[in-house]
């Protein structure tokens, strides 16, 4: 009898770890299939790695093993310059558009909250609330560039005659930094609403969950 819930005990052990590896074959399965397209798309709209010593290939397995050792406590913004001349505006120009895709998307987030948790349950959310979204996405957007860890920038040539170049710069961000960043720019941006301080606890909360859907 000893023996058998020795073995019962030892097979209820095995059963999740055979499982569970399983599982991690399937996602190196699916990762290796991704960066393979991503390389494949890259070289075919000729991309180039920007301003570093190791190849395109090397720089997006990086970027891969860092958003893998985080796990969900990680995501990815890619920043955009579609047109510039000189590298460094070029660049400079993928770090805003990054901070700004990032608080667009914060801010869209807390209003879609806002409207179907207050305004669905028949509270007042009067145009005051725009100042609110208004002001929570640009300081956002200013408190969030902090928090953003570029991984590596990809650029090709637009226009030969010009010498007019686009840019990629793609960026990891930590959830935990990012939901600071957040409720610092929520509690600022409460300062220039009266109609949203009325509801500061639920808009911390919608703040702190905005992104729990998306993972």
């Amino acid at each position: 009898m000893k023996n058998f819930l020795v073995l019962l005990l030892a097979a209820l052990l095995v059963v999740p770890a055979v499982e569970m590896d399983a599982k991690n074959r399937q996602l190196a399965k699916a990762q290796k299939k991704e960066y393979k397209q991503k390389m494949k798309e890259f070289k075919k709209s000729k991309w180039t790695l920007l301003g570093s010593s190791h190849s395109l290939e090397v720089a997006l397995l990086k970027h891969y093993d860092k958003l893998n050792a985080e796990g969900e406590n990680c995501y990815e913004v890619v920043g955009i310059a579609p047109r510039f001349k000189s590298k460094n505006v070029g660049h400079q120009e993928t770090i805003n558009n990054a901070c700004i895709t990032y608080a667009q998307q914060a801010g869209s987030s807390v209003k879609g909250r806002i409207t179907s948790d207050i305004a669905g349950n028949g509270d007042d959310t009067s145009a005051e609330f725009d100042h609110f979204y208004a002001a929570y996405e640009r300081l956002v957007e200013k408190e969030i560039k902090g928090e953003m860890v570029e991984s590596f920038s990809i650029i090709r040539t637009i226009d030969k005659k010009t010498g007019e170049y686009e840019m990629q710069t793609f960026f990891i961000i930590d959830e935990s930094a990012a939901t600071r960043a957040r409720i610092r720019a929520m509690e600022n941006a409460l300062k220039e609403s009266e109609t949203a301080q009325k509801y500061a606890e639920k808009v911390s909360l919608f703040v702190r969950e905005e992104f729990e859907s998306q993972e």
